[in-house]
């Protein structure tokens, strides 16, 4: 027979349980009203895509939402980046809630009611620009929420800090941007948060499915610049110059043994890619110099450093033993996503919850970049995967993010809703 205190506490946690469940059917019954919202919210910014340091209409949507909904309203942070301040009835911790704004400059050829039109200028050419990896989803998924938990702020202990920034595709060519510039601003100040939530809408997963990891979760990535210069000549008397095409192309072989000879890839795995390559203006004349781009992705920082050097290493080294030079320029550009592993192991059983309708899963790591990283760097952060290809789709053949085919499946929206307001509240109330 159990005793009067034990009976008690039996009582109290039946009451604790009942009330948490009774709060998720509120929050889930919201998400399901304000669904047809979402939608509109994200169509509407879809067909009305903007670029890096230009989400100047999507940030007066964004902004007017938030104003409705009685929040404290701070705009034209880090250009064109909107904050909201959700202060809930009871005192309690600060969470952040983070969706990027900024659209690609890609021709959409998706067929749809209201697919993009817009064009833009980027670098310098007249552009096609397209909502190409589902930043105008993360959008309508945050107002959503931001309307499900300004509908219940009376019971929320603690405040909500919704951040909707630019440019995470990276700022135009001479201006500062992103998120980094953002934390430069004092965005995690005045209040600061215990910790910040993000997600990102992916091709490739079933929609609504969604896919976690604790740790590192997305590389850094890096920018790498070559320039080869050697000694224009007639390209029939190659002997009387240098060569930097011939210099140029054994480069870019030698940097492909980094990665898969020089590099212990059973640590971590790297990726080394030449891009782009140009140099000389007509047929028979090697031209005096060529310039080559790419990317380095990486998952850790020692080696990050080693693959730098090697790269300058193998580049400098093949150019001078053809008697031409290489000038090697490496930007740091994102730092690597790392879920807080205290964090997101005290939130799974909240994802869990969540992903009982759509599904849940592991997400193996991924060599795209996220600056939601630098968040992640000032205070904890768990940002997770949210599936957007249909269900009777073949995944494998899902146009990826960045494509001009990339599309997202509507019905997964209300889980990224279901799934921010859920981590918020939970957070906030102390749980799971």
């Amino acid at each position: 027979m159990r005793s009067k205190p034990l009976a008690l506490l039996a009582v109290l946690a039946a009451a604790t349980s009942g009330a948490a469940s009774a709060q998720q059917d509120a929050l889930d019954a919201a998400a399901r009203r304000i669904e047809p919202r979402v939608i509109e919210w994200r169509r509407d910014i879809h067909q009305h895509p903007e670029l890096s340091n230009r989400e100047t209409r999507t940030a007066q949507v964004v902004a007017e939402h938030l104003r409705a909904l009685g929040m404290e309203v701070r705009t034209g942070v880090a250009h064109t980046g909107v904050v909201g301040l959700l202060k809930g009835g009871k005192p309690g911790p600060v969470v952040a809630l983070r969706a990027d704004m900024d659209a690609l400059p890609v021709t959409e050829e998706v067929d749809l009611p209201f697919r993009s039109k817009a064009r833009g200028q980027y670098n310098g050419q007249d552009v096609g620009v397209m909502h190409a990896c589902g930043h105008d989803a993360h959008v309508a998924i945050l107002m959503g929420v931001a309307q499900v938990l300004a509908e219940m702020r009376e019971q929320l202990p603690g405040t909500v800090k919704f951040i909707f920034q630019p440019a995470e595709e990276g700022p135009p060519a001479g201006e500062k941007g992103g998120a980094i510039y953002m934390i430069e601003q004092g965005v995690l100040d005045d209040p600061r948060p215990d910790a910040i939530f993000g997600l990102h809408v992916i091709a490739g997963i079933p929609a609504g499915q969604i896919t976690w990891r604790s740790g590192p979760l997305m590389a850094s990535a890096d920018w790498v610049t070559i320039r080869v210069d050697g000694r224009q000549t007639h390209g029939a008397w190659p002997w009387r110059g240098i060569d930097p095409v011939v210099t140029a192309s054994q480069i870019v072989v030698g940097l492909q043994n980094i990665v898969s000879r020089q590099i212990d890839v059973s640590k971590e795995p790297a990726v080394v890619t030449i891009a782009t390559i140009h140099g000389g203006a007509r047929k028979n004349i090697i031209p005096d110099s060529v310039e080559m781009s790419g990317t380095i992705r990486s998952f850790d920082e020692d080696m990050r450093a080693d693959i730098h050097a090697r790269i300058r290493h193998v580049a400098q080294n093949i150019a001078h033993a053809n008697h031409a030079a290489a000038e090697v320029e490496i930007e740091k550009a994102v730092a690597v996503t790392t879920n807080d592993e205290a964090l997101t192991e005290r939130m799974l059983p909240t994802l869990r919850r969540v992903g009982a309708q759509a599904g849940l899963a592991m997400q193996p790591r991924v060599m795209v970049a996220e600056d939601f990283s630098y968040f992640q760097q000032q205070v904890p952060g768990l940002f997770f995967f949210l599936g957007i290809t249909p269900r009777d789709q073949e995944m494998e053949k899902a146009a990826p993010n960045h494509s001009p085919l990339f599309f997202v499946d509507e019905s997964a929206l209300i889980h990224g809703v279901r799934a921010l307001s859920a981590l918020a509240v939970d957070f906030l109330n102390g749980k799971p």
